[in-house]
């Protein structure tokens, strides 16, 4: 994969992320800062650390999931592994400035 295609690729990649929504909050789980690490290897496996608003989050298993197969179905991606991970712990300092005038913190 040349550095071109693969900048393309990971710019889809965080498309696909933009229509990941906590279903309690009015914002996607990329703007909102959830994503941490994303890491497309040269044989199509992509690899994502992502946290949640808070560890006792209950649609956890529901945006993990979402997240995955969203991410497994682009094109180019053999396999999605999405790891939920709560270091650094999130706060609203790591949403995108979009995100805070969305939820009213700007």
């Amino acid at each position: 994969m040349t550095p071109e295609e693969k900048l393309k690729k990971e710019e889809r990649i965080i498309d696909v992320l933009k229509t990941v929504y906590d279903p309690e909050i009015p914002v996607d789980i990329y703007n909102l800062g959830l994503i941490y690490r994303i890491d497309l290897h040269d044989d199509g496996v992509l690899e994502v650390d992502m946290t949640l608003t808070a560890p006792n989050c209950p649609a956890a298993d529901f945006i993990v999931e979402d997240v995955r197969l969203k991410l497994a179905a682009i094109d180019g991606v053999t396999d999605a592994r999405v790891n939920l991970v709560f270091e650094p712990e999130w706060d609203k300092d790591m949403m995108s400035d979009e995100a805070k005038l969305e939820l009213g913190f700007l």
